[in-house]
């Protein structure tokens, strides 16, 4: 059976590295989708009105993400628990909290990331998510813009991609079979 690369991506303390961009996506590497908020009930008034928040799995720690070299070639990335951590602080040092595009080509206004954190023992995935495994990056996004909350309401945009520059940290050949044994038991946590 075919070997197939699996790269260790990480940052370093240079600027060229990180996230730079968040995109909300039409179908996420990651494999998760987040859950859109629409209404919000008003415990003493009767009325709904729209919340327009999106939350769910930013980044999905050493899940293995399909990619293809300029050539065709396949390869996975991952990133592991100890590089989400950094690329998350980075993030937050040096980008603005509405770094966001749509489908990495489009910067968008009016939708901005209001809440993130990584999973860990005192951070658990939210209800209602499947469970993400410990150093994983989940976050909540406020969409005021209404041409993208109408494309997030009707299933245009389904989740979050992240959108960087990163350097490899290591590379290990892996036969499929067990890479995807490795999607399939993060995808199930």
């Amino acid at each position: 059976m075919d070997k197939i690369p699996l790269i260790n991506l990480t940052i370093d303390d240079h600027e060229e590295t990180g996230v730079e961009f968040i995109a909300l996506v039409d179908s996420p590497a990651i494999e998760r989708q987040w859950m859109a908020f629409s209404k919000q009930e008003q415990r003493f008034k009767i009325h709904d009105r729209e919340k327009r928040v999106v939350s769910g799995a930013l980044m999905v720690a050493n899940l293995p993400i399909y990619r293809e070299d300029e050539n065709g070639a396949a390869f996975y990335v991952k990133f592991d628990s100890d590089t989400i951590e950094k690329i998350v602080h980075k993030f937050f040092r040096t980008q603005p909290s509405d770094a966001v595009n749509l489908m990495h080509e489009t910067k968008v206004d009016g939708v901005y990331m209001f809440e993130s954190f990584i999973i860990d023992a005192n951070k658990r995935t939210p209800e209602g998510f499947n469970k993400l495994p410990d150093g994983s990056w989940f976050g909540s996004f406020k969409v005021d813009n209404d041409e993208v909350w109408e494309k997030v309401k009707d299933g245009t945009f389904k989740g979050f991609s992240i959108e960087g520059v990163f350097v490899d940290k290591a590379t290990a050949e892996l036969e499929q079979d067990l890479i995807n044994e490795v999607i399939r038991v993060l995808s199930e946590t």
